[in-house]
């Protein structure tokens, strides 16, 4: 496996499903803007978008990768044997979970989003869809189990892919959305749940040839698939920690008006960087540092976790210099058209600020929590991230009301850091870990390309204020001109002062 090839692949078909999901956002925000209706909707969106995000983003992998992994070593017939069982549990648990739900709607919106309660109007249309948009979580969690074992035999492309459905179904109705009125927000509605049953179809299409599917619901629950479900609900808390620290932000945002709107735009733009420096090395590595965990080749796990740690700082830390200079011209530009007026651009580029700053973080848990699951080990990265999810929720609620929504980004940033640095400490004491030679100096040579990079963004976007200025048309064309001219400065820089080597590019790992 080639690490920099693999976390492109996967990078690439994941940066065109977010940015057509930009796309998607820019036609909401026109359409919508941070009204009601906006609130409404994205409360009814976040919480089976946060569902694919714990499974489909590498959670369901952490688990499932190292056990299916040991074994496809067995053989075809043994490892759809384990997969089978899996898939049926899987099927029955997530068939009851949505109808549950589906019956007790009003009490679980009423937790998702406790300020709704007092606005008989507002609670009801969240509720309605809810609904609708609900039986996505039962798809997409299947779609996550045929990602998997597509990832555990290295075919990352297609799983990088699925989501892109979701974004152009969402793009057709919002193109053809001008008749629909307050109905939009409806067919939005449909439009998640459908795109959930097309992309389990998809995978379906490509899963075949790896994986035979039977269902049989007569399931003998053996020593290895208990063992699985003990390790995949942890896995799911610790790998997904960035998630959940953000639904808990929007359960607190619902008490202020138009804050989880802010939340999301905000949110839409950092998980750009985050796709990759994160998600797509903690997907790609994790199968191939399982193989050689279990050969115990250590050399081998020296290297490709030094790699992935050095590629994962090597994307985020110039995305979160950039956010942090460029705040308000990036949420402006991308967002500031339509309904989306500039106390929406301010009060959305504050939250990206504070984002941003733990940018780095958001992706270093990923990466960590990676090590330990390639290890087999989902209990001590889940006994850190619920540490961390109360840290967020005690700051977020102790200062709530005295600073309003701001508050949730910065509580997500601090309890982030906090999370990463423990796991980094839990991994060398555990002896799961250690720096190689090279590390240290590309390290600070990543620091230096970062803030060079900076100051030459930081001039851009001076040089192009007038044109970035929320009146302006052509505003996101200035931007992303700016944004590519400070990504190749940044590649030069790298490449000249040798913190990235052509090299690198076809190393096996």
């Amino acid at each position: 496996m080639n690490l920099v090839k693999s976390t492109g692949t996967f990078g690439f078909f994941t940066i065109i499903s977010r940015l057509l999901g930009y796309l998607r956002d820019i036609f909401i925000a026109i359409f919508l803007g941070t009204g009601v209706l906006a609130d409404v909707f994205f409360v009814a969106f976040r919480i089976p978008n946060t569902f694919r995000r714990l499974f489909a983003e590498g959670t369901f992998n952490a688990a499932f990768v190292p056990s299916y992994t040991s074994e496809i070593v067995k053989g075809k017939k043994q490892s759809n044997r384990f997969a089978n069982k899996i898939f049926n549990l899987l099927f029955l648990g997530l068939f009851f979970l949505v109808l549950i739900i589906q019956i007790f709607m009003p009490a679980f919106v009423s937790i998702i989003a406790p300020g709704f309660v007092h606005d008989f109007e507002k609670m009801n249309l969240a509720i309605n869809l809810t609904r609708i948009t609900f039986p996505f979580l039962f798809f997409i969690c299947l779609a996550s189990f045929f990602s998997a074992i597509l990832n555990s035999h290295n075919k990352f492309a297609v799983t990088s892919a699925a989501p892109i459905i979701l974004n152009i179904i969402l793009i057709l109705i919002l193109i053809f959305s001008k008749s629909l009125g307050d109905q939009l927000v409806y067919y939005l509605s449909y439009g998640v749940s459908l795109a959930g049953i097309l992309q389990l179809l998809f995978l379906y299409k490509f899963v075949i040839k790896y994986y035979s599917l039977k269902f049989n619901f007569k399931i003998k629950l053996d020593n290895k698939v208990k063992i699985f479900f003990k390790k995949l609900l942890p896995s799911i808390f610790s790998s997904g920690v960035t998630q959940i620290n953000i639904l808990v932000g929007t359960i607190i945002a619902s008490f202020q008006a138009s804050a989880v709107s802010y939340l999301y735009y905000a949110d839409r733009i950092y998980q750009i960087n985050l796709a990759i420096a994160g998600i797509a090395i903690g997907v790609v590595i994790l199968p191939q540092l399982s193989k050689h965990i279990q050969s115990n080749k250590k050399d081998m796990i020296i290297l490709v976790q030094n790699k992935a740690l050095e590629l994962s700082l090597f994307l985020s830390l110039p995305a979160s210099v950039g956010l942090l200079i460029g705040s308000e011209q990036i949420i402006s530009a991308l967002f500031g058209y339509g309904s989306f007026n500039e106390v929406s651009v301010f009060n959305s580029a504050k939250a990206l600020y504070y984002f941003a700053l733990g940018l780095p973080a958001f992706s270093l848990i990923k990466v960590f929590s990676t090590f330990f699951f390639a290890n087999q080990d989902t209990k001590t990265p889940f006994y850190i991230s619920l540490i961390s999810v109360m840290l967020n929720i005690i700051i977020s609620i102790s200062y709530f009301s005295k600073i309003g929504f701001i508050i949730i980004p910065i509580a997500t940033t601090i309890s982030s850091w906090f999370n990463s640095l423990i796991l980094f400490i839990f991994l060398k004491n555990k002896n799961l870990f250690n720096f190689n030679k090279i590390f240290l100096s590309r390290f600070v040579k990543i620091i230096f390309a970062s803030l060079l990079m900076g100051i030459f963004f930081n001039f851009l976007l001076t040089y192009f204020q007038n044109q970035l200025e929320f009146s302006q048309n052509l505003k996101s064309f200035y931007l992303i001109f700016s944004v590519i001219l400070g990504l190749l400065f940044y590649l030069l820089v790298s490449y000249w002062i040798k913190a990235f080597k052509m090299s690198d590019i076809n190393l096996k790992y």
